[in-house]
């Protein structure tokens, strides 16, 4: 999730929230007497079908693009605790560090069937070949023998959903290497992705971007119908439309029920064609408000969507969506300009200063380089309208240093 100012109202909002979901289903910290004076477990978080799979996993996924405790994670065990037994992962992240971090926690738990692990592999060089080799990877990094799904990583081109890719899928779950095969997506062909998916088979699950501004999107919204209609299990990421913090402070949510962060979360969970939301849950306070929101059975009033809705009109020109071959195409140089929001979007909205900075800084110089760099015609082609020129001076200001 992102990251933003926790005041003492947000603070007394999630403690109230847990204590008023801890009423309503028998205690989230501990467990309530039955009649016969045993004690009930505690709940765990709510779970959801995955598509024609029948698998149930919970609707709150816990994001690993981080490294863990290899001797004992705190907040890998706490979030098992609370019924969050499905860990989203990838080979990219943190450079294999996450899956060798997740490793111990695995042997752990003692019983590699109580938990559900995804991984992501990118196939370098776009090939068959590249995704196999990927896979073996993961199960190597994270010493187990499967995975239960394995996601082709971040596409943005249909191509990869053509025959010689299916067939690999196939290939894949017949291996016992994967249980179940899908991908993720997160840039400009999120929808022509989800429509080729949905006709063409062989796509078991599909993780993509959706947050709360993109419920007016109509053909996002057809594809989506589509995927339901052809069995494909939706997971939801990005649901928190990162923005710089300062930037949703003008419109001031409100709501006497849960916080900013929250309501991000139950609004896409009221969506009931998505089954889960994964969520970068890097620190216990993350992981209190993300389960006790996941765990209230309120449900937002129409006034609070109808604020999440005007939070998205006024954020939208600092939200950048990631399609890069949009404005990247509109400039004479090597800048990333995409690369840089989301590395500018981890320091402002996920609170992860030192983790932008290493990525930033890890770039090429050509790629960083815009003094001289005509940029208005990237800027004037953004589907957002971002100021795509200030936004990377500020990049500047915050990471170079």
């Amino acid at each position: 999730m992102a990251k933003s100012p926790t005041t003492r109202r947000d603070f007394l909002k999630i403690a109230a929230l847990s204590g008023a979901s801890a009423g309503m289903f028998g205690g989230i910290a501990g467990a309530t007497p039955t009649d016969d004076g045993q004690a009930a477990p505690a709940p765990k978080v709510p779970r959801r079908t995955l598509g024609a799979t029948g698998e149930s996993i919970p609707i709150l996924l816990l994001g690993c693009a981080q490294r863990f405790d290899i001797k004992y994670d705190k907040l890998l065990h706490r979030a098992y605790a609370e019924g969050i037994d499905y860990l989203d992962t990838a080979l990219a992240y943190e450079k294999g560090w996450s899956h060798k971090t997740i490793a111990p926690f695995i042997k752990q738990i003692g019983d590699r069937k109580k938990l559900w692990i995804t991984s992501k592999g990118e196939g370098r060089g776009g090939t068959v070949a590249a995704y196999m080799r990927d896979l073996d990877l993961c199960l190597e990094q994270l010493e187990t023998d499967y995975l239960d799904l394995f996601f082709m990583h971040a596409l943005n081109d249909v191509k990869f959903l053509d025959k010689p890719f299916l067939e690999m899928g196939a290939k894949m779950k017949a291996s016992g290497k994967t249980r179940y095969f899908g991908f993720s997506s997160h840039g400009s062909q999120v929808v022509a992705l989800l429509e080729k998916a949905a006709k063409s088979g062989g796509i078991d699950v599909i993780m993509f971007a959706y947050n709360f501004g993109e419920y007016g999107n109509l053909e996002l919204n057809r594809a989506i119908d589509a995927c339901v209609e052809a069995g494909i299990g939706l997971i939801a990421m990005k649901t928190q439309k990162s923005v710089p913090a300062d930037q949703e402070q003008v419109v001031a949510f409100r709501s006497r029920n849960f916080t900013l962060p929250q309501a991000k979360l139950k609004a896409v969970w009221a969506d009931e064609r998505i089954t889960a939301a994964v969520s970068h849950i890097n620190n216990t306070r993350k992981l209190r408000e993300n389960v006790a929101a996941a765990k209230s059975p309120i449900a937002l009033s129409m006034d609070e969507f109808q604020q999440l809705q005007r939070l998205a009109t006024v954020t939208a020109p600092v939200s950048c969506r990631g399609c890069a071959e949009i404005c990247e195409s509109r400039v004479e140089g090597e800048v990333a300009i995409a690369d840089t929001l989301r590395f500018l979007m981890y320091h402002e909205a996920y609170g992860e200063p030192e983790k932008a900075r290493r990525l930033y800084r890890a770039l090429p110089e050509a790629a960083r380089r815009i003094d001289g760099i005509d940029l208005s015609r990237a800027a004037a082609a953004c589907p957002r309208g971002i100021d795509i020129a200030a936004r990377l001076r500020r990049a500047q200001e915050l990471l170079a240093t």
